[in-house]
């Protein structure tokens, strides 16, 4: 150990019991798979099935990616295809009757408009999820954004 990391050592040791002493109810946490031990995998839980074709979903708060409103089990998106576009991209949008994809996601994160989707956008689904009748994991009380009730 240097000389110069000596000093920091006592001060970094202290911090760290501090933290240790600050959660006192760490023990008392429960996980979301319950009381389940780490060693045992349980039976994957089904998703339950997309709201089939409920038109377009209200957004909760400002920003919130659109609701996908209809099933996309099943559907291809890997790095040579993206069955979504086939659809919602801007040449086949107004044939299928389909919201286009948002002229943000032809961006860079330079903020330069590219010709194609942007490489950071192409994956739909990480942002965009199907609306299904499932129960919250956790109980909640979010209520939408004033403006958009």
């Amino acid at each position: 150990m240097s000389i110069t990391a000596r000093p920091l050592l006592g001060p970094l040791l202290l911090a760290l019991a501090g933290l240790a002493v600050a959660a006192p109810d760490a023990g008392n946490l429960e996980a979301l798979r319950g009381s389940m031990h780490l060693d045992r995998d349980p039976a994957p839980a089904r998703i339950a099935d997309p709201l089939k074709d409920q038109g377009i979903q209200d957004r909760e708060y400002i920003h919130q990616p659109p609701l996908v409103p209809h099933q996309v089990r099943g559907y291809e998106v890997d790095l040579k295809v993206n069955q979504c576009l086939s659809c919602h991209g801007w040449k086949n949008a107004a044939d299928r009757n389909a919201p286009r994809v948002s002229p943000t996601h032809y961006e860079s994160r330079d903020g330069l408009t590219l010709s194609d989707i942007s490489p950071r956008r192409y994956f739909c689904l990480q942002c965009h999820v199907p609306q299904t009748g499932a129960k919250p994991l956790v109980e909640n009380t979010f209520t939408p954004v004033e403006s958009l009730r």
